[in-house]
């Protein structure tokens, strides 16, 4: 039973005067004191303790709730202790708020706290009343017998917070809401916001840039930096170099002066979309950007300081709060993963991104904000396009082609891998420069345990194995089908005099050339010949590394494939070139004209040599047919041929020559193709052949599975 003792009266707890100043105008003008005063105590303790009114709590009765505390019916009220007297302590309770009033000028925050508001009003630009509305703010997010004592005023609109500000903060109610207005500085710099979607109380209606952002605000003297933890950070050195990025040189040469005139200039507005698959090196091009520009370079946190994810929501409020901080300095800003921001929604369910359902406000951040900023995603496909227009530049950082590759792993792992190993790694398409440096640092800590010998296949099967699992063919299937020893032109039967073509690509270093016919007649090997014979790398397409399920990326995806060719200036081999050279007349889908458009002009422009290969000549488009330079037939070995290549393949092996009744069986195969033979070697290697006989007998049996083969008649 709480009751008033002159002996055992409690001290005041110490409060900071601002504080109480803002408890009793909550309790008193604005009714809070309904919930926090009942017939039999207090609701709370110490928040009576902390207004002075501490003689009204009986000591032992602290432990017990005050709500189970009754009356006594023995107590005497001319004894020295009496009941708790309800009338009173209201009376009492005004007296202490009209004091505090008339005190009010003496009533201020804590010396750091008004420190960091006064730094946070010469950077952002705060005027008295949004000062005084940021102080409230992390206040009731720090102090928690403030945030108590507002719960009382039970769930808020957005109307009403203004209302209640304007009585705590004893402001005219319009300047709250100025000050509060979507477009007033405290929301754009994502300093302070009213959520303003249904009813709350009043620490959850007004939002703060982050809980460690008041706590920081109100616990230390911290230059803008620090209080943006959690949400901004200075990024870390940049790992690679310009030169790292040879691959994009023709992006580059717009991207750098421009950056650099709106550093210079103070250009608004200026936002760049960079996007690529994981591990490209977009994180440290915008690094290599800052160094080059000499700029400070600020990060847009994705997850808080516990490791927690980051909603898109805060993260654009971090943004806005980093373009208000360093709006007057030498700085560039990157937002990267903006897939939490324009891709978050759900389709399914009819939920909008935030950037859908924050359309105009993201409009105007593009078109206003101070700080150029780098905006990084691992694809197109989260953009809007919408949105894309918003943007100064937008480009794709593509993995580097085959000679940045190598270099890069030279460069990186030169001590651990030979030169034959790094040319083997190499060939992987989609080896992005991310995955070469962080499986290069885990095999250097462990090489001494791992030993020389061991270490460079440590570092491929890492690799390997990271390749596997972002869903890209492991090294061993990127390694190129090397030709085999034997190989030579003039086992396949062509049209055309394939050394002659080949020398006269030599000569023009430019030409297309279509060769068709039936599998396994030797047209991809062809091409690889022709790349060695030029001297130059070769880059093969297959239609599963083109085609995608979404619209328009495989106009991209074929795009980038000649792109990729003519930075490496490689010969580009691309196989099934039928998926993509279809009949236009015969097209049912709008896709698959434009896709037959897009390979069309790629032809017209490529300055270098393209092959395309097809087991379907028949439903190629006539419009390509007419853009091929050169159209060879590849068809079946020729018996004399087909003699000769197994002659060589045997004494490969190490089989006897070949009898003359093989050379009878082997001139009947119609349907044998270099292929066969290669197959037959592969079965080789684990049911060895024991000599030329077995050999046929094996080309025999690949030739009778084929379509339209000729079943023998009888028994055999």
């Amino acid at each position: 039973m709480a009751r008033r003792s002159t002996n055992r009266s409690k001290s005041a707890i110490e409060i900071n005067p601002a504080i109480r100043l803002w408890l009793l105008r909550t309790l008193v003008p604005l009714g809070a004191h309904r919930e926090f005063l009942h017939s039999q105590g207090f609701h709370n303790d110490d928040l009576a303790t902390a207004l002075g009114l501490g003689h009204w709590v009986d000591s032992s009765q602290s432990d017990i709730p005050s709500f189970l505390c009754r009356p006594s019916k023995t107590a005497n009220t001319n004894t020295e202790e009496n009941e708790f007297d309800l009338k009173a302590v209201r009376s009492e309770l005004r007296q202490l708020h009209q004091q505090a009033e008339k005190d009010s000028h003496k009533a201020t925050l804590s010396a750091c706290l008004r420190h960091n508001i006064d730094q946070l009003s010469r950077l952002v630009g705060l005027n008295s009343t949004d000062c005084r509305v940021l102080e409230f703010a992390v206040s009731i997010h720090h102090e928690r017998i403030l945030d108590d004592t507002a719960d009382w005023l039970g769930s808020l609109s957005s109307a009403k917070v203004f209302h209640v500000l304007s009585v705590i903060l004893d402001l005219p109610e319009p300047e709250i809401r100025a000050s509060l207005s979507a477009q007033g500085i405290l929301a754009r710099s994502g300093l302070v916001s009213v959520e303003r979607s249904g009813a709350n109380v009043l620490r959850h209606k007004l939002d703060v840039l982050s809980h460690n952002f008041a706590d920081l605000m109100a616990t230390s003297e911290a230059d803008p930096i620090s209080l943006l933890r959690g949400t901004v950070s200075a990024s870390s050195p940049a790992q690679l170099t310009l030169s790292d990025y040879n691959h994009i040189t023709h992006s580059l040469e717009i991207l750098r002066p421009y950056l650099r005139h709106a550093v210079s200039t103070g250009r608004h507005g200026v936002n760049i979309f960079l996007y690529g698959a994981p591990g490209t090196g977009k994180s440290q091009l915008a690094r290599v950007l800052a160094d080059e520009l000499e700029c400070e370079l600020f990060e847009v946190a994705c997850e808080d300081a516990d490791g927690d994810p980051v909603s898109g929501e805060r993260r654009l409020r971090a943004f806005h709060a980093a373009q208000s901080f360093f709006a007057q300095r030498r700085a560039l800003v990157v937002f990267d993963e903006v897939e939490d921001v324009f891709n978050d929604g759900d389709n399914f369910f009819g939920r909008k991104s935030t950037a859908q359902v924050r359309k105009a406000w993201i409009n105007r951040m593009l078109e206003e904000n101070p700080v150029p900023t780098l905006w990084l995603s691992n694809s197109i496909h989260c953009l809007d396009p919408a949105f894309i227009r918003r943007f100064d530049m937008v480009f794709e950082l593509p993995v580097p082609p085959k000679k940045q590759r190598e270099r890069i792993l030279q460069e990186s792992c030169g001590d651990l891998l030979d030169a034959s190993r790094i040319s083997r790694i190499a060939e992987a398409e989609t080896l992005a420069p991310a995955v070469v440096v962080k499986a290069g640092a885990v095999v250097r800590t462990i090489q001494e345990e791992l030993g020389e010998s061991n270490a460079a296949a440590a570092f491929e099967r890492l690799i390997s194995n990271t390749l596997e699992a972002q869903g890209h063919r492991p090294l061993a299937q990127n390694a190129p089908n090397r030709l085999p020893e034997v190989y030579d032109p003039g086992f396949i039967h062509a049209d055309a005099d394939l050394a002659i073509v080949a020398d006269g690509l030599q000569s023009a270093k430019s030409g297309r050339l279509c060769l068709y016919g039936p599998p396994g007649t030797g047209k991809t090997a062809y091409g690889r010949w022709v790349a060695e014979q030029l001297g130059v790398p070769l880059l093969v397409k297959r239609a599963s590394d083109l085609m995608s399920p979404y619209i328009g990326e495989n106009e991209r995806n074929i795009a980038r494939a000649f792109r990729e060719a003519q930075i490496d200036g490689a010969v580009l081999l691309m196989d099934e070139v039928d998926s993509f050279l279809q009949d236009r007349r015969s097209a049912q889908r709008g896709w698959e004209v434009s896709l037959v458009n897009e390979m069309l002009t790629q032809m017209e422009s490529f300055p270098g040599v393209f092959i395309a290969s097809t087991n379907l000549m028949d439903g190629l488009d006539q419009a390509a047919l007419r853009r091929f330079d050169l159209k060879v037939k590849f068809d079946f070995l020729r018996p004399d041929q087909a003699w000769e290549l197994l002659r060589r393949h045997c004494a490969a092996l190490g089989l006897a020559t070949p009898a003359a009744e093989v050379q009878a069986r082997i001139s009947r195969l119609q349907r044998l193709t270099p292929g066969d033979f290669a197959a037959v070697l592969r079965q080789h290697r684990f049911r060895p052949l024991e000599n030329a006989s077995a050999l046929v007998s094996a080309l025999e049996s690949e030739c009778m599975v084929k379509e339209g083969a000729k079943r023998p008649i009888g028994f055999i």
